[in-house]
């Protein structure tokens, strides 16, 4: 991917966006992908992963990644915010239905994703968790910075539990693939695209990366996202992934660039 620095950014109008450059963050590639599906050029500003990113940090007020910054407004951190702008700006296939009470239904779905306590959230736990275990415990002797077990609650007992909530997600959402199945859908929600089988998709990721010509990862990264418990690799089930294949093949685009 083509990236310009932060101070060329902050000198540009339209859609800009903050991308961890060099690895397939999943916060990061579930926006570039709801951008994509709603047909909205934006320019990519490079975000140093694990680096103190002090003019990003000056300029959006966090120093996570990705952040959306179109043309004069607010900053969007959070995934549901940056939902909102792609649905707002694009002109693409809707990611939310027309009809209030589904649309409830695919936020839940996606907070259950993306936000807090959910696969993503307790997926990095986990292995924050794996990390600090191969150096005998103790989270000082890993390469992670000290802010992100303070950002993501990075606890002992909040990484010791992640694996199984991860599993527990994984389950919720093999049994919604089974009913909707069942129905005639291969989608989430109703019978088309909506922004939870985009999240799903791009989140799954972090569990089972696409193949390597799909997806030309760093494989130190690779090897880390395959990682897992047996319980938690055989949550990882084939009806999932076949999820994730229809998605990106469809919709999204391929092979991954970051």
């Amino acid at each position: 991917m083509d990236y310009i620095s932060c101070s060329e950014a902050r000198d540009r109008d339209g859609l800009r966006l903050v991308l961890s450059a060099g690895s397939p963050n999943p916060w990061g590639e579930a926006a570039k992908s709801l951008f994509h599906v709603r047909n909205i050029a934006y320019l990519a500003v490079r975000h140093q992963g694990m680096a103190t990113n002090d003019e990003i940090f000056a300029w959006t007020g966090t120093r996570n990644a990705p952040v959306a910054m179109y043309n004069d407004d607010r900053p969007r951190h959070s995934w549901i915010d940056i939902l909102y702008l792609a649905q707002r700006l694009g002109s693409g296939p809707s990611l939310l239905p027309d009809d209030r009470a589904v649309q409830v239904e695919c936020i839940g779905l996606s907070h259950a994703i993306c936000g807090e306590d959910g696969l993503g959230w307790n997926r990095r736990l986990d292995l924050f968790h794996r990390q600090v275990q191969a150096v005998g415990g103790n989270p000082e002797l890993t390469i992670l910075p000290e802010r992100m077990f303070k950002d993501f609650n990075g606890t002992p007992e909040a990484m010791a539990a992640a694996s199984d909530r991860v599993v527990s997600i994984l389950e919720m959402f093999q049994n919604r693939l089974d009913h909707q199945v069942r129905a005639g859908s291969p989608y989430l929600v109703g019978d088309s695209l909506t922004a939870p089988d985009v999240h799903l998709a791009t989140f799954l990721g972090m569990l089972s990366p696409l193949p390597a010509e799909l997806n030309p990862m760093p494989g130190h990264i690779r090897q880390l996202y395959e990682s897992g418990e047996p319980r938690l690799r055989k949550a990882v089930t084939p009806g999932l992934l076949a999820h994730r294949d229809f998605i990106y093949a469809r919709y999204l685009k391929l092979p991954m660039d970051f």
